[in-house]
């Protein structure tokens, strides 16, 4: 759980209650952001490890593009204050700047973050695998995500910690994706530390929106969505369905089911809304298959080494949230309970560890989560100068039953471990803003995070209690605005939990060999300086240098059901993004981030740390209005990684550009033709280096590059209407 004495957060209630932020009778200081809402391994045996540690357009209606939203049209939940104003790196981005690029896969829809790479290696249900500020963030280790409020990182999973899947994520509902980096921000505890994206669903929809989209390789998706006014309230539709089977020689065969169903009444600052959400996939997987595999001629490049690998997942949720403004600021609470099951099937070293039957092992999560989050901001003046303070609670708690098992072609072999965990969390945090002045604000803050778990696993020596507690304090300052300009100043203490398994172990569930615990906790510790410039029409445009330590990067390494303690880090960067709208139907964007990322103690072996990207680029062009021809081009550069500590082997670097074109009429029909990866680059998804062994190889099996090629030039052709 998280939390803090009760002392403990009235001191910090009482330091910080002396700063604050500005009301409306001042002036206007703040810069909005385009867009924004207003009112081994040390060759570790492969094992997939899991790492420790926005674009502005000429706004269409739902119906001119695939974006449904319009401003005025549906309403989204906005953030309790403006993200972008708390520090340079920091935005808000409406849903239709997110859907008017073209994306290969939902998970993509993320990268209208800048900076943020999100790639995919194992099938169209796996989660995504995330890169930021220097981190292979693996399946979402240090990135939280949230959606309409919800939680979607999983602490203790079966797949790795903080594993995050937003394969349930339906893009054209997106109302705003709030975009913050760094452990700055009071309401952002675990998996914080690189980055928070808190995605809000629209609360109506302007239009009923149906679309139909047809696509290589078997792409086929069907799209409703739509609301209607019942008496004083709103209720809101969406249904999906999606196949598809990539271009591998074995089909992924994916066969997805989604949907959201809302009623709403008033509005996001005075109301409530009921949220009801159902996913369902099954697929077949080509994991990363070693290099030499291709080299040699046993597959071809988009050939599999266990046809058998795959997956099932769900997902069923039911949320709240209430919301009302008063004399003395705002209140906001919400709640939720998650139902998700997982059952994956991966091979990552084929023969290595059982000649005779392979590697395929069954990594099984199924979960329920109950939360409750609750803000309480008032708004005053302290001695002449507006103030504002908030007061926050966050609460988890997760009952979780996880296993591992070794498989055959997805038959059961043998247990390595079962476990059923009970893991709480509570978060109290408060932070207050002043405006001292015209050109002057301060943020302090400090949260209090408290967790704690019981673990029964079937070998008892590997049951047991833990609990941690950790004070994160907060601080930011901004200067300005002159000439447009604003500077920023941020530093905090942050943290991400470590599946609490490893806490608890004694014994290792393959060999039975003692390990060593690994701390439930791990402090993280950040500062950033920023400056935004806004001082010639239509342009926006941020810089933001920061750093980033760890004390600890830990791994889990799913398939032997163990933690292993890694290194500290540092990470050193430097990110530009601009947003340029010289014209209504013109939008142009850029971004471009570099990250030094090391690890801070001294080994033989090296100091680079495996999989962290130091260049991330990437470019946007929009064209049309919200009637007639309409295009896009987008291009992203992923650089070359490090894939071993001494940097002797790295990962290829890619550019991938992908285009779209279409014609939207008066009566509300769009035609949309979308070319993925337009010059077929031939280029790798991801790869790691390690051990893994073929039929026939020496039973030690040989180190090699492992890759998932990245999918050839594709077309999809969507046809849509709104009415």
């Amino acid at each position: 759980m998280r939390g803090c004495a009760a002392g403990c957060i009235v001191l910090s209630f009482t330091v910080v209650t002396g700063l604050a932020r500005a009301e409306q009778a001042l002036p206007q200081v703040t810069i909005d952001a385009p867009g924004a809402a207003k009112p081994k391994p040390k060759r570790h045996h492969a094992r997939e490890a899991t790492s420790r540690q926005g674009r502005a357009v000429p706004t269409p209606t739902p119906g001119a593009s695939s974006s449904s939203a319009a401003p005025g049209a549906g309403q989204a939940s906005a953030p309790l204050s403006a993200p972008q104003n708390q520090a340079a790196s920091s935005r808000v981005i409406t849903g239709a700047e997110i859907n008017a690029l073209p994306f290969m896969r939902p998970g993509e829809a993320l990268e209208a973050a800048p900076g943020l790479v999100v790639t995919q290696h194992s099938g169209e249900g796996k989660a995504n695998q995330y890169f930021l500020r220097g981190f292979n963030l693996d399946h979402g280790t240090d990135l939280a995500i949230t959606i309409d409020g919800m939680p979607v990182n999983m602490p203790t999973h079966g797949h790795g910690q903080g594993y995050a899947d937003v394969n349930f994520l339906i893009p054209e509902l997106i109302g705003s994706m709030t975009v913050r980096k760094g452990p700055y921000f009071a309401d952002v505890g675990d998996f914080g530390s690189a980055g928070a994206l808190g995605i809000e669903y629209l609360r109506a929809m302007p239009k009923t929106l149906a679309e139909v989209t047809i696509g290589s390789f078997g792409y086929r998706r069907l799209l409703g969505a739509g609301s209607t006014r019942v008496g004083d309230g709103t209720w809101l539709a969406a249904f999906e369905a999606n196949t598809y089977n990539g271009p591998w020689d074995v089909p992924d065969n994916v066969r997805k089911l989604n949907g959201v169903v809302r009623y709403s009444q008033g509005t996001t600052t005075d109301g409530f809304s009921l949220t009801g959400m159902a996913y369902s996939n099954r697929w077949t997987s080509t994991d990363q298959v070693a290099q030499r595999a291709i080299d040699q001629g046993l597959i071809g490049r988009d050939g599999s080494l266990d046809p058998t690998d795959g997956g099932i997942s769900s997902r069923y949720s039911l949320s709240g949230r209430f919301a009302k403004s008063s004399d003395i600021g705002q209140t906001d609470i919400s709640a939720y309970v998650i139902h998700s099951s997982l059952q994956l099937y991966n091979n990552f070293t084929y023969f290595l560890d059982d000649p005779v039957n392979g590697d395929q092992f069954n990594q099984r999560d199924r979960r329920t989560v109950l939360g409750l989050n609750g803000t309480q901001r008032f708004d005053y003046r302290f001695a002449g100068l507006p103030v504002e303070t908030r007061v926050g609670l966050q609460t988890r708690s997760d009952r979780i039953n996880v296993g591992l098992n070794k498989t055959f072609q997805r038959d059961w072999l043998s247990t390595v471990r079962a476990d059923d965990v009970s893991e709480q969390s509570l978060g109290l945090w408060t932070d207050t803003t002043v405006r001292w002045t015209d050109w002057l604000r301060t943020t302090a803050g400090v949260r209090q995070d408290y967790f704690s778990g019981r673990v029964i696993s079937d070998n008892p020596a590997n049951s047991g209690n833990a609990s941690a507690s950790m004070t994160s304090p907060k601080a930011g300052i901004v200067l300005g605005p002159w000439a447009s300009t604003e500077f920023y100043g941020n530093a905090g203490t942050g943290l991400h939990s470590n599946d609490i398994r490893g806490a608890t172990i004694t014994v290792d569930p393959n060999t039975g060999d003692p390990v060593n615990r690994v701390p439930l906790l791990v402090r993280s510790k950040g500062a950033e300086l920023g400056i935004r410039n806004k001082s010639i029409p239509g342009l926006t445009t941020s810089l933001a240098v920061f750093v980033l330590d760890f004390d600890s990067e830990l791994l889990f390494v799913g398939d032997a059901g163990t933690t292993e303690a890694s290194r500290p880090s540092r990470r050193v960067g430097v990110e530009w993004t601009s947003q340029y709208r010289p014209l209504s139907w013109l939008g142009l964007d850029l971004d471009v981030a570099y990250t030094r990322a090391r690890f801070t103690d001294f080994d033989p072996a090296g100091d680079f740390i495996p999989g962290a990207p130091a260049w991330v680029a990437s470019a946007g062009l929009t064209l049309g209005e919200q009637r007639g021809w309409f295009g896009a081009l987008k291009g992203r550069y992923f650089g070359p990684r490090p894939l071993i500590e001494d940097d002797s082997v790295r990962s290829l670097s890619s550019l991938i550009f992908n285009a779209r074109a279409g014609y939207r009429f008066d009566n509300g029909v769009r035609v949309q033709l979308d070319v993925l990866n337009l010059f077929n680059a031939k280029t790798n998804q991801i790869e790691y280096y390690y051990l893994s062994r073929l039929p026939g190889e020496p039973l030690g099996g040989v180190d090699d590059r492992h890759v998932h090629p990245m999918e050839p030039l594709a077309v999809r052709l969507t046809l849509a209407g709104t009415f």
